[in-house]
């Protein structure tokens, strides 16, 4: 694979995880990054990582443990210099929860963009820093443990 594949992969890779509600796997994959907003700060290590997914984002044990949610990567842009690069994308997060304590139909829940550096050493392409920026916020009622709003969304 070339290394715009590659980084592609990991794009996608961070996707799959979270609606996989495999918070530790998210925490893995950017445990060498920072990984952030404009409204929240950073964070760092696959640990905190991992432990600000689990605080913040519902997950269903009747459904695997999984967050009912698609986070749909779009239009990535990827720019590769010898050993680092950078990426810009577009996500958009759908949720179905037909049958939760809170129902959802099919829908877009959040957009935003997401800016990303990556870095390469002998074992691959690696993310070092993920900036999240939410533009728009519909019903995360069924998504979220914290109230968006306490990020000015």
């Amino acid at each position: 694979m070339s290394s715009s594949e590659d980084i592609a992969r990991l794009l996608y890779t961070y996707a799959e995880l979270i609606d996989a509600g495999d918070f530790d796997g998210v925490g893995q994959l950017l445990g060498r990054a920072s990984f952030g907003g404009p409204a929240t700060g950073s964070v760092f290590g696959a640990d905190n990582i991992a432990g600000l997914f689990a605080l913040t984002t519902r997950r269903y044990p009747e459904h695997g443990n999984r967050p009912r949610t698609r986070h749909l990567v779009l239009n990535p842009i990827i720019d590769v210099d010898r050993e680092v690069a950078t990426a810009r994308s577009t996500f958009v997060v759908v949720q179905h929860v037909p049958d939760g304590p809170v129902t959802v139909p099919l829908q877009p829940i959040v957009v935003g963009r997401y800016a990303d550096a990556f870095t390469r050493d002998d074992s691959g392409w690696y993310f070092t820093e993920r900036i999240v920026d939410v533009e728009m916020v519909g019903d995360v009622s069924a998504h979220l443990n914290v109230d968006p709003a306490q990020y000015g969304r």
